[in-house]
């Protein structure tokens, strides 16, 4: 199977499309395409499948099973898709994640928890993207988490979020009630300085 090499779009355009400088963009294109990266060390061609995007987050993630988190990542990174993440897709995203605004992190969290991408969060979208970060983070989490930990936590959100009780979350009921709740909030400045 032939390679396809891709070369992304101007540095110029991309810093005019994200929140970061054209220095910052030379550094992530190199982390990105660069053999002897520590990060995306597979994809020399500029462009990254769905198995080494789920080869690559799982070393991130030593002590549990990252595949299915990895594989709804992929999906919410690959916004053409095509079953391949292109650096642009990469940068986009990264850039709402570590850059954008409050509303901006908790449309892109929306569109990762709606997995059939019909505009709604329902309870079994939740409980399948929970269930993933479970078994990502592992057996070994402390406090020792039960079996039932994940339906449980999707129940309390689901009850604080779908507002109108007909059995979806939409994006207004999501980002009201994330916007209301205080760890959450918490969490979504944790990667403000990363870069």
């Amino acid at each position: 199977m032939a390679t396809v090499c891709h070369r992304p779009e101007g540095l110029g355009q991309l810093q005019a499309q994200t929140n970061f400088t054209k220095r910052e963009l030379q550094v992530l294109y190199r982390g990105f395409k660069n053999p002897g990266s520590c990060s995306f060390q597979e994809c020399p061609s500029g462009v990254v499948n769905e198995e080494t995007f789920k080869q690559i987050y799982s070393q991130f993630f030593p002590q549990g099973d990252a595949s299915m988190y990895a594989h709804y990542l992929f999906n919410a990174f690959d916004s053409a898709h095509n079953g391949s993440i292109k650096f642009e897709d990469f940068v986009m995203a990264l850039s709402v994640l570590l850059r954008g605004t409050v509303h901006e992190k908790l449309r892109w969290t929306f569109n990762l928890y709606d997995i059939n991408k019909d505009g709604y969060i329902n309870k079994e979208e939740m409980t399948d993207i929970v269930r993933a970060i479970y078994d990502m983070m592992g057996k070994y989490t402390y406090p020792v988490l039960k079996d039932d930990a994940p339906q449980h936590h999707v129940d309390i959100f689901f009850q604080k979020m779908d507002k109108n009780k007909d059995g979806v979350v939409t994006i207004d009921e999501f980002i009201e009630s994330c916007l209301q709740d205080e760890n959450i909030m918490r969490s979504l400045q944790l990667f403000e300085n990363v870069m």
